[in-house]
């Protein structure tokens, strides 16, 4: 088993991202450049947070373009598995392997805090290893985390159980006061309709270490791990 972690102009967040994966989680991990075309045998690749090419035009339009984004679409087609996280979130939006787009944040402000998230669907290979409704507590770090679309899409999102994360408070109240960026229905994370593709704002990757103040983002990074082992890579 391999997991690949991309590294664009401008990521931040790469080291913390190889760091979980390789240390923490003990998994063969590899580098994966932008101008690469090869995805090294993979079976999860992850795009991490930053600023990938400054953020310039958009978050997310430039990386898009990438030679290795052409390589993760395929790979994505063929059966691969991908993590994005906060600035790789917004790529998998830009690419168009994941619906909707990012908005400024609702009081235009850079927001850097912990939040709590609520487990909306425990049957993806992301988060099987999480409780139905649990709530859980990772942190945040973005300008452009406004999650939309319209709503006929939205409902279809809603009806094939492709939100997997909301924003709510410490007990699950899912409300505007909990909500940290003015995100649609308070969503944080979907997924591709095959779950296969995941892209979250929050970052699993800083809450994986008890000396973080909370291991909760770890769960999701086993539970992947758990299920390629179990499918002997996860490939169809």
């Amino acid at each position: 088993m391999r997991f690949g972690v991309v590294v664009f102009p401008g990521s931040n967040c790469d080291y913390d991202c190889y760091y979980v994966l390789s240390r923490v989680m003990q998994i063969d991990t590899v580098w994966l450049w932008h101008e690469d075309r090869d995805l090294r045998g993979c079976d999860c690749v992850v795009l991490p947070g930053g600023f990938s090419y400054g953020d310039y035009l958009r978050t997310g339009a430039i990386a898009r373009f990438s030679p290795i984004m052409a390589s993760i679409r395929k790979f994505v087609q063929e059966g691969g598995f991908v993590l994005g996280i906060c600035n790789g979130f917004q790529i998998l939006l830009e690419s168009g392997l994941l619906p909707g787009a990012l908005l400024p944040n609702r009081d235009g402000h850079f927001v850097c805090r912990y939040t709590y998230l609520k487990v909306e669907n425990t049957d993806t290979p992301f988060t099987r290893l999480f409780s139905p409704g649990e709530v859980i507590r990772i942190p945040i770090a973005h300008h452009q985390g406004n999650f939309f679309m319209p709503f006929a899409e939205l409902e279809e999102l809603k009806k094939n159980r492709q939100i997997v994360f909301r924003y709510c408070g410490p007990h699950g109240e899912e409300d505007e006061r909990f909500n940290p960026n003015g995100s649609l229905e308070n969503v944080a994370g979907i997924a591709s309709s095959d779950f296969r593709v995941l892209g979250m704002m929050p970052h699993p990757e800083r809450a994986s270490e008890a000396i973080l103040g909370s291991q909760d983002g770890k769960k999701l990074f086993l539970s992947l791990i758990t299920w390629l082992k179990e499918n002997q890579g996860g490939r169809n």
